[in-house]
């Protein structure tokens, strides 16, 4: 008798699609609409210096990005600031500081930012996941003045707006899918972007491999491998 065997997996390349930051791609609902909306309203801030606060995966980067291209602003990781590069990257009136609460900061340089950033009338943005007194910043001075500067806040996405952005990152992959596979997703991943895009990602990979659809049974088992649930389960807080 002869043996029977399994049927070929195909072996998926790892395609992952770069994030885009278009402004056309950023979806705006109720838990970003207002840092949206100040974003957009530049250069007519109600000061230079501008927070830009959110969880990771609420899409700080993306608009911030968005206002880089407005603005033509030049963009910097909060860790790179130098006392010596500080006026050179002013200069260009338009700064976006990313992750100014990941550690390893030049305090004096940072502030020195500021201060060069508000005598020569130049605008600078700064993203964060945490509010300032939360950065475990020394410098009273530089602390009062971060405290100072008004800020736009992301929350993580509502349950609306994180399926419309599976529906978008499935489109975008040119997946078509069911409407139960996205409630489904949506049901149980965490509240962020970076979640719905690995969840994405991953469910593409998979169906490619067993050269199929992907179905609501597959995000199911998605589910439970990530996160330990499975559908019917109540979401996690």
């Amino acid at each position: 008798m002869a043996e029977r065997r399994e049927p070929a997996r195909q072996l998926p390349l790892d395609l992952a699609l770069a994030p885009s930051f278009a402004a056309e791609d950023f979806l705006v609902g109720p838990t970003n609409e207002e840092a949206y909306a100040l974003v957009e309203r530049w250069p007519d801030w109600p000061d230079p210096i501008l927070r830009l606060e959110g969880p990771a995966g609420s899409g700080k980067s993306h608009l911030a990005a968005i206002w880089a291209g407005i603005a033509h602003a030049w963009r910097v990781d909060a860790f790179e600031l130098s006392f010596s590069r500080t006026p050179h990257l002013v200069s260009n009136g338009a700064l976006v500081v990313e992750d100014c609460d990941r550690g390893d900061l030049d305090e004096p340089a940072f502030f020195h930012l500021l201060n060069l950033a508000r005598e020569r009338r130049s605008f600078v943005l700064l993203t964060a996941a945490r509010p300032p007194d939360a950065w475990g910043i020394a410098t009273r001075d530089l602390l009062s003045r971060l405290r100072l500067a008004p800020v736009a806040r992301l929350e993580p996405p509502d349950d609306g707006l994180l399926k419309a952005v599976l529906v978008k990152l499935f489109v975008d992959r040119q997946l078509v899918v069911d409407t139960s596979v996205v409630d489904t997703l949506a049901r149980h991943l965490d509240r962020s972007l970076a979640a719905a895009s690995e969840a994405v990602a991953a469910l593409d990979q998979e169906a490619l491999a067993a050269k199929r659809r992907i179905t609501r049974a597959m995000a199911r088992d998605y589910l439970a491998r990530r996160y330990g649930v499975e559908d019917g389960d109540h979401p996690s807080p």
